[in-house]
């Protein structure tokens, strides 16, 4: 198992604001060299709502056979990874914060030695609201994203942030966990 520092994983359904907190949570960590936010890799565009290295499927499955990713998966027909350089910054005693999807956890669970889970979650009035502000067509109809978001009432994670008041109190909430 590949330790001794942690992995914490953040996951959610769409429009919970996942990438928002840990970019907050990124600005209060600067200066902090043990803790470690990768740039995730997607066979999509970068847009205002998700930042993010882009490759097309090609590429992605050449970085994939050359061993450039710690760990991928698929999502929405999709493709997402991080960089092997996050298990050398875990081995090196470092924390790793990334936004994973809930279907890969068990694997980083049984690969790493310290995982921490942290589910952000909203009501679906709020997620409906922020999905239909981002109006990203090609991960599927409004009414199928929140359906999704569904499997997350009976998922298993470590903590649990309700995002549905200030955007501070949600971010000082992750850096909690982080600083566990």
């Amino acid at each position: 198992m590949i330790g001794p520092g942690r992995l914490i994983l953040v996951v959610g359904p769409s429009g919970a604001g996942k990438d928002t907190i840990i970019d907050g949570a990124k600005v209060a960590c600067a200066g902090n060299p043990g803790i470690v936010f990768p740039r995730r890799i997607v066979t999509r565009k970068a847009s205002s709502a998700e930042d993010h290295d882009t490759l097309d499927d090609a590429t992605f499955y050449r970085v994939v056979q050359n061993g450039g990713l710690a760990f991928w998966w698929q999502a929405h027909g999709l493709k997402y990874g991080l960089p092997a350089q996050i298990d050398d910054d875990i081995r090196a005693g470092r924390t790793v914060i990334c936004n994973v999807s809930r279907g890969i956890v068990a694997e980083l669970r049984a690969r790493y030695t310290h995982v921490d889970v942290v589910l952000v979650t909203a009501p679906v009035a709020i997620l409906a609201a922020r999905l239909a502000v981002r109006a990203r067509g090609s991960d599927g109809s409004l009414e199928q994203r929140l359906k999704r978001s569904d499997a997350f009432a009976v998922f298993r994670a470590n903590h649990t942030i309700t995002n549905d008041g200030s955007q501070t109190d949600a971010v000082r909430h992750l850096l909690s966990i982080i600083e566990l």
